[in-house]
């Protein structure tokens, strides 16, 4: 540490990170130590059912505090825990072509069914991006519509499953991916649209879900020529504190694309978007990649507060937020993988495995055993 303990600790508590591996390295037991909200895992990190599960404990047995983990578990293309005993879901484009939000809502309660299983509290998801640009690389079918509204809807619905299964959900990408040609893992979308067509397509969802009071949202690493075209939604004031928190009323978490996204490491130190990301009203950032990153972003925010460019009201605003969400969906280490093809399992599966996959969802469940 670089300060006094407590100031590293208070800003260090806005990142969650990602990891090599299957096990806690030094690094990743360092900044533990050091106060991270939690940590991300992908595909890197997840082995069978049973080995994530226990990767799952150790790191809340590690940290001796509540400590939130997070996973990108949509269904369709993007899900990282795949395979016997977790349900394969189809893309969400599927899922929109039936309009059934009960059914939508219900698939929400399974997922969070099966990630709490393993001890996850967190899933990055429903995709809240619009499918309006067929040429978009990134968004696509994980989409739930091309309307507006209906991805509002379901949107909503899919939340509200996960939340009422005890795991937070995150709309994404605010505020909007969908209607952009480029990937903003790669390179920075610009997205040329006035305010008025904003509001009447890409807004929607997010404005739905603001007002159903759901847990978090994602930014977007993407330039709105309307709201501001210098600066990427992530790192802008008018984007974040204007539109999502003014406008639409949004108070949930805020949490950020990763930082290590070319759309900004492309563009920026990392040490600038976090501050500016900060200001802007991030309330949590995700760096997933490099332990050297995680430590530059957290010590460049620790530098900002003690020089007064970021007020500590602003971090105490932060931890207010992510303090919400812990209360809510912050689980204990506990063994739960049992549950997943016990006969509850299986009743919150039945009819959505048959009609997603065309197998009887006992032989799904029971396959791994």
């Amino acid at each position: 540490m670089t300060t006094s303990s407590s100031l590293y600790r208070d800003c260090a508590r806005l990142f969650m990170v990602g990891f090599p591996g299957t096990h806690i390295d030094s690094e990743l037991a360092a900044l533990m130590d050091d106060g991270i909200y939690g940590a991300i895992l992908f595909k890197r990190n997840v082995g069978s059912a049973a080995d994530t599960a226990a990767l799952c404990h150790a790191l809340k047995t590690r940290a001796g505090r509540p400590f939130i983990l997070s996973v990108d578990q949509e269904g369709g293309r993007v899900a990282r825990l795949r395979g016997a005993p977790f349900t394969a879901l189809p893309p969400m484009r599927e899922l929109g072509q039936r309009g059934d939000a009960a059914q939508v809502e219900r698939v929400g309660r399974l997922l969070a069914y099966e990630l709490r299983a393993l001890g996850f509290d967190w899933d990055f998801a429903p995709v809240l991006d619009v499918d309006t640009n067929p040429a978009n690389p990134v968004i696509g079918d994980r989409s739930f519509s091309r309307e507006a509204e209906e991805v509002a809807r379901l949107g909503v619905a899919l939340a509200r499953g996960l939340e009422a299964g005890g795991v937070a959900s995150c709309g994404k990408h605010f505020p909007g991916h969908g209607d952009t040609t480029t990937d903003s893992h790669l390179t920075l979308p610009r997205l040329p649209h006035d305010l008025e067509r904003l509001r009447s397509v890409e807004l929607v969802p997010f404005r739905a879900f603001a007002q159903a009071g759901l847990a978090s949202l994602m930014t977007a690493h993407v330039l709105f020529d309307a709201l501001d075209p210098g600066v990427p939604a992530t790192m802008s004031p008018r984007v974040l504190q204007g539109v999502l928190r003014e406008e639409l009323g949004f108070d949930g978490v805020l949490v950020s694309d990763d930082l290590e996204m070319k759309a900004i490491a492309g563009h920026y130190s990392v040490e600038e978007a976090t501050v500016q990301g900060t200001l802007a009203g991030v309330d949590l950032f995700l760096v997933c990649h490099n332990a050297d990153v995680q430590r530059r972003a957290i010590e460049a925010l620790v530098k900002a507060v003690e020089s007064g460019r970021v007020s500590r009201e602003r971090i105490a605003q932060a931890h207010r937020r992510l303090d919400a969400l812990s209360a809510r969906f912050a689980h204990p280490a506990e063994d739960r993988l049992a549950l997943l093809g016990s006969s509850e399992h299986h009743a919150l599966a039945e009819g959505l495995v048959s009609t997603f996959t065309g197998r009887d969802p006992t032989e799904v469940m029971l396959a791994s055993r």
